[in-house]
């Protein structure tokens, strides 16, 4: 049975979240809790500016707990810190949703997506003005699962590829997200097959990645365990 759904928008500086949930106090748990983690992360990296600013792997802080999951989800993708930040402020906010009690918790925050939920969730996969952009998505029906886009042309996250998008399945946020902008760092070339064939086993060789999908020069592949893939109209 699927229940009546609240789906709120929240922005907070650079932050820009979609917050869905079945109850009213867990989209209120969830802005709250981006507004927690956001401003420890602040003054912590106001403290340790190489964590703002490194493009490799660093030793996890004990506190945040923002910052640890962060540094920890770059350290399996070997990439900087930086490249899980949404993740990491998505996994926190809805496992502050569950704590409230409600049934669909999920928040997209700058295109990475967690959800965890007792009914299906389709998500759209973003890829600049590409034509597959926004023409197709994932049916989420098994959780939590977490869904992570990089690209290498229209993203505003660096990156050292040029894939149109390197999308990520795990568990959490924070690994799919970094995974991903690990995907799309290797993703380049003039051969299209050859790019992604590079960004899916980048990916599956990071542990904890499930599934992986990439679309390079108007090509798609896909790799490990990918959600029900729906048109969208």
């Amino acid at each position: 049975m699927t229940g009546i759904l609240i789906k709120e928008n929240f922005t907070l500086k650079e932050t820009q979240c979609t917050i869905i949930s079945d109850k009213a106090k867990a989209i209120e748990a969830a802005k709250e809790s981006i507004r927690r983690n956001r401003f420890e992360l602040e003054l912590y990296v106001r403290a340790n500016p190489k964590f703002l600013h490194t493009l490799t792997p660093i030793p996890a802080p004990e506190k945040p707990l923002v910052a640890k999951m962060m540094a920890e989800a770059a350290q399996k993708a070997d990439v900087g810190p930086m490249a899980a930040v949404a993740g990491a402020i998505a996994d926190l906010a809805v496992a502050d949703m569950k704590r409230v009690g409600c049934e669909v918790a999920v928040v997209e925050n700058g295109g990475e997506v967690m959800a965890d939920s007792n009914q299906p969730i389709d998500v759209a996969v973003a890829a600049g003005e590409e034509p597959l952009s926004k023409r197709f998505g994932f049916r989420l029906t098994e959780f939590p699962i977490a869904v992570a886009t990089s690209s290498g042309r229209f993203s505003h996250a660096f990156s050292f590829g040029d894939a149109e998008a390197a999308t990520v399945f795990a568990r959490n946020a924070s690994l799919a997200d970094a995974a991903a902008t690990a995907v799309a760092n290797v993703v380049k070339g003039d051969d299209a097959q050859a790019g992604i064939q590079a960004g899916l086993k980048s990916g599956l060789s990071i542990e904890g990645v499930e599934g992986v999908m990439v679309i390079y020069k108007g090509q798609v592949g896909t790799c490990g365990k990918i959600p029900q893939i729906t048109k969208l109209t």
